[in-house]
């Protein structure tokens, strides 16, 4: 009992013992105890065979040496007893060479034979390697078990009373009238010993166990492990009011120093945990290891406390087992994994180094400091997260199989229904991926251009791999996906104006009475007016169409401001109403259907000269008064 006690209380103040080099091997399962009786019952044939020989041979040398003792008494017949020497001499070589046979065949089965052993609680006596008459040997060893707990019941047992008593074929050790076990030649000959000196060892062990098992059985051993046990208690109480006491310690120093040691945690200009919320999420943490702490202390104490009375000591190796078992696993995996971990630091290593390079390569291009023909600046930073994303693909294949649990099926079957779901759920976005990859690389836009996408103008705010932005004139956002880009016609009003200039064309109608040189002038000095409107290449008119009541003219004028055109046409259209109310010219737009006298016009009356008298028109279908 001692020292299953020390042994658990040196194990957890050691904590756990942390660094076993390998694991036990766990005893075989019952399922595969008659595998074990049916090769031991069949590799021990040829002994049985030979033990048989050895019993007719001693048979016989028993009758050839009484009937030479009669016949040396006699005195007669040598002829006889020379053929009787003869056999008998014949018979003992046999002996001998049955003895070397059976040792060699012993000697074969102990490479990969194993006994039963004999357990009558928690310690082995010894193995049961052989057949004895119709018992097997795991039925040998469980009957020699039965027996010796029954001699640890006897209270009047005296270890005198266990004799060995030899017999033709075996040493039986007996116990009164029962026999506890019998012992043979072919047990001694799996151990590598004589008869003789097995059976005595047999007995000195169950003499011993049983002592033992008494011992620990006593009344003054069973006061001796409740004392213990209330040693036990006691320092329990006052490790848990060590602990209690310590972690109120800590909690009085933490308030104590509230305004020094918590400051807050600000993420940006967020404040997320104010300096009360640390405290109190300090506290909180501390009352948690409290308990973790106290139940830790329980868990530990329980083993020990079990491990003192020998009818629960194993509670105690259960319990025990429950935290070591898998440590030990835990321990012995992480071992048994690091060279693949090394793999997987190693090749991620190399990989971390080839995106810097990868990178470098980027921004040198972005910024123009490496130039490839056909490869423009813009297109670097879609490129090189398509890199990216392949390299990062690539490092998954490499360090995969080094994955622990890469070759489980269940870890193959999450992967392969994740793709399922990947692929079936955004099969939309990568619709809009790949017509954003198309869309970067055809170049139809970049950020800020002022484009027209479908029935949308405006500038470009944002544009990434499933969508595009647009902000109006109005100021409002508009989320056009880049498949339905692809599906569209775009039109970009920026990418030709800082080189080209962008050609801003409005159309008015003037009547046929005004010359059309005079209309030339006056829309294109009115378009020279509007700040922003380049000179050179200089505005130009064109007469579009010849209609009933007037002529179409068409105002070209060249600007770089590609994102002012609605100001930009509202200053001009403004200008050319200015020149044609200066000049006279009335713009016939909207149509008006009149029958003229010479005198009515829709000219502001602010823009005439002050001798101008207003003409009289006549509406068709209205009587004149």
């Amino acid at each position: 009992m001692s020292i299953r006690f020390w042994r658990y209380f040196l194990l957890i103040i050691s904590v756990l013992c942390v660094g076993e080099q390998a694991v036990a091997q766990a005893p075989a399962p019952t399922r595969r105890d008659s595998v074990r009786t049916q090769a031991l019952s069949t590799d021990t044939r040829q002994l049985r065979q030979l033990d048989s020989l050895r019993r007719q041979n001693t048979d016989r040398l028993a009758q050839l040496q009484q009937e030479l003792l009669s016949l040396k008494g006699q005195g007669q017949d040598r002829t006889r007893e020379r053929e009787l020497v003869q056999e008998l001499r014949t018979l003992q070589w046999t002996d001998s060479l049955r003895h070397l046979r059976a040792r060699q065949h012993i000697d074969s089965l102990k490479r990969h034979a194993r006994g039963y052993p004999v357990v009558p609680h928690d310690d082995t006596l010894f193995y049961v390697y052989t057949k004895l008459g119709p018992f097997s040997p795991q039925e040998r060893a469980n009957l020699i078990a039965e027996k010796v707990q029954r001699l640890e019941s006897d209270v009047f047992f005296r270890p005198d009373s266990l004799r060995l008593y030899p017999s033709e074929q075996t040493i039986d050790l007996m116990y009164g009238a029962l026999v506890i076990q019998s012992i043979s030649d072919n047990d001694a000959l799996w151990l590598d010993t004589s008869r003789d000196s097995l059976a005595v060892r047999y007995r000195a062990r169950i003499v011993e166990m049983v002592a033992a098992y008494k011992q620990e059985h006593s009344l003054y051993n069973i006061l001796k492990e409740i004392g213990l046990a209330l040693l036990v208690l006691v320092v329990f109480y006052f490790a848990v009011r060590f602990v209690n006491q310590f972690f109120r310690w800590v909690q009085l120093k933490l308030i104590d120093h509230e305004t020094t040691w918590f400051r807050g945690i600000k993420l940006g200009t967020y404040e997320l945990f104010t300096p009360r919320r640390e405290l109190d999420a300090a506290l909180l943490l501390v009352n948690v290891l409290r308990w973790v702490v106290i139940f830790l202390v329980i868990y530990l104490v329980l083993p020990v406390l079990f491990s003192i009375f020998p009818g629960t000591q194993d509670v105690a190796d259960t319990l025990l087992g429950y935290v070591i078992t898998p440590l030990r696993k835990m321990l012995l995996a992480l071992w048994n994994y690091l060279p693949n971990l090394i793999t997987i630091v190693v090749v991620v290593t190399v990989f971390r180094y080839i995106l810097k390079g990868v990178y470098f390569l980027k921004e040198e291009i972005r910024q123009g400091h490496l130039t490839i023909q056909g490869f423009y600046p813009d297109w670097a930073n879609p490129t090189y997260q398509i890199v990216r994303v392949l390299i990062f693909a690539f490092l998954l294949v490499v360090i995969f199989p080094y994955l622990p649990g890469s070759d489980s099926p269940i870890f193959k079957g999450v992967s392969v229904f994740l793709g399922f779901l990947f692929t079936f759920g955004s099969a939309g976005s990568l619709s809009n991926i790949v017509a954003g990859l198309v869309l970067t690389y055809m170049r139809a836009y970049k950020l800020g251009d002022r484009v027209k996408i479908g029935d949308v103008t405006g500038d470009i705010i944002e544009k990434n791999l499933l969508v595009t932005r647009i902000r109006t004139i109005k100021n409002e956002e508009i989320t056009i996906p880049n498949s339905s880009i692809m599906s569209s016609y775009t039109t970009n009003y920026t990418s030709a104006a800082p080189t080209l200039g962008l050609v801003l064309h409005t159309t008015v109608t003037i009547g046929y009475d005004v010359p059309w040189q005079q209309v030339h002038q006056l829309l294109i000095t009115a378009a020279l007016q509007v700040e922003g409107v380049l000179p050179e290449p200089k505005p130009f008119v064109l007469q579009t169409s010849l209609d009933d009541y007037y002529v179409s003219y068409q105002l070209n004028a060249y600007t770089r401001e590609a994102s002012k055109q609605a100001v930009l046409y509202s200053r001009i259209h403004q200008n050319i109403q200015d020149q044609f109310n200066a000049a006279g010219v009335e713009i016939m737009s909207p149509h008006y259907r009149a029958v003229r006298d010479g005198h009515q016009t829709t000219i502001p009356t602010d823009y005439l000269p002050k001798d101008y008298e207003a003409p009289k028109f006549r509406v068709e279908g209205l009587d004149e008064k």
